[in-house]
């Protein structure tokens, strides 16, 4: 098991987080953004149908999700044609990189 070091206390008395933890939560937050844009998709479809709001797909890519925004513009041709959704993706994915980069770097 790997682990990265954290503050003192924050997740367990060592201080670790574990990669498999990290990398568990980043996979079950894709795959509910994806599931997300997979619903709009299809709603998107139907007249009548219940969308998913715009704001709900943005705030799971910035909770975690930017690999399943990603993946459901990509894959499911959703949401492209609006740029706010790219850039959101984008940041939110910078976003996390730079908070992981700051963490692992010492703060």
């Amino acid at each position: 098991m790997f682990a990265l070091a954290g503050r003192e206390g924050d997740v367990n008395d060592g201080g670790m987080i574990s990669i498999e933890a990290v990398a568990g939560f980043y996979a079950g937050m894709s795959l509910c953004t994806l599931t997300a844009y997979a619903w709009d998709k299809r709603a998107s479809k139907r007249p009548g149908a219940r969308r998913v709001r715009e704001r709900t797909l943005h705030l799971w890519a910035l909770a975690g999700g930017f690999a399943g925004a990603l993946a459901g513009q990509l894959w499911l041709r959703h949401k492209t044609k609006q740029p706010s959704f790219i850039v959101v993706t984008v940041l939110a994915a910078a976003a996390h990189a730079g908070a992981w980069a700051w963490w692992l770097g010492g703060r």
